[in-house]
């Protein structure tokens, strides 16, 4: 049984992580700072197996790490613990450069110092997760492959882009066994409801407006969370070291389309607010906003025989239909710093 370390194993992918490796015999430790988008109920489905383990701390608590590392000894590291708002990005780009970049560096060096001390074990693994937004922005043509130039646009995608560098980094000059995944939009059950999707479900529920920015001509490539999950332990798993594997769901729509589609799955679900694409509402757009990310990910698919099982309309309505079904969790976070605001103006 190997012992795999989740970094943000309380958030939104990394839940999904948690659930799935305990599923398939790993040993699970789950270290979550706790911050805003963090929820425990997350992996409550887990909690009490005897192969799962929780740890508070911050990735830039090198002290908190050095005990993490001693006392689990974990054969595997899965970094997904991030600040990922783009909005939030925009009005304090700090907490990005503290959580992404120097959590990353402080993480790395407790993971290289961790595998040294063990005489520097030939199955050891860091896994880095991060985004497709370190490539910039597509025009109407094209995919971001694993050689495109990185090109961010956001305070997010730089400090993620960062990141993924110091990584990188850490791989050729320490040697430190690394694999690197960036990955396109995710969505599904327990995403944070201050995300494109979920705002949307929860504002036509409440009959609220629904935000769309700018025209809604935006794409985006979504990939189901639990596909990004099966690809992530795929990659661990099978990977080679240093290697880079986009994960995408092959699934482009424009987020006016997108927005669309859940409306008219509410329009069934949900007929007395009926029809929800009444309360579109075209807002002032996002500064900088990337206009289209999509994702070759042939690499993964011909290398480790992974894709994605989900298709964008069968995940959508199990994306509504489990959070008509969980209005308890999802209430319980609208309370929280910034959910249901405008955020990222300036």
């Amino acid at each position: 049984m190997k012992t795999l370390l989740v970094t943000g194993g309380a958030g939104f992918v990394g839940s999904a992580v948690v659930r799935l490796a305990i599923a398939r015999g790993y040993r699970v430790i789950n270290l979550d700072a706790l911050t805003y988008a963090a929820c425990l109920d997350n992996v409550a489905s887990v909690a009490d197996h005897d192969t799962y383990s929780f740890e508070k701390a911050d990735i830039c608590d090198a002290g908190a790490l050095t005990r993490i590392f001693e006392t689990h000894q974990p054969d595997l590291v899965m970094h997904l613990a991030a600040e990922s708002h783009v909005d939030r990005s925009i009005d304090g780009p700090g907490a990005f450069i503290q959580t992404n970049v120097v959590g990353t560096y402080t993480l790395l060096q407790a993971a290289l110092a961790h595998w040294e001390g063990r005489g520097r074990p030939d199955g050891f693994r860091f896994h880095h997760v991060s985004t497709d937004e370190v490539y910039g922005s597509l025009g109407p043509e094209g995919k971001f492959t694993e050689t495109t130039a990185y090109d961010p646009r956001s305070p997010y995608s730089s400090s993620k882009a960062a990141s993924d560098h110091l990584v990188r980094a850490w791989g050729e000059t320490y040697g430190l066994p690394v694999l690197l995944t960036n990955c396109s939009n995710n969505y599904g059950p327990f995403h944070f409801p201050e995300k494109l999707i979920p705002v949307v479900i929860l504002n036509a529920l409440a009959g609220k407006p629904i935000p769309v920015y700018g025209t809604g001509e935006n794409v985006r490539d979504w990939l189901f969370v639990e596909d990004h999950a099966d690809a992530l332990l795929t990659v661990i798993d099978k990977g080679e070291v240093g290697r880079t594997y986009n994960i995408g769901g092959d699934n482009e729509a424009t987020n006016i389309d997108l927005v669309r589609r859940i409306c008219a799955i509410l329009d069934n679900r949900r007929p007395e607010g009926a029809p929800h694409a009444d309360l579109i509402s075209f807002v002032i757009d996002r500064p900088g906003h990337d206009l289209r990310y999509a994702i070759d990910a042939t690499r993964i698919q011909s290398e480790l025989g992974w894709r994605p099982a989900m298709t964008l309309d069968e995940g959508l309505e199990r994306t509504v239909d489990w959070f008509l079904a969980n209005e308890g969790w999802w209430r319980a976070l609208q309370d929280r710093d910034g959910v249901g605001e405008r955020l990222g103006r300036a």
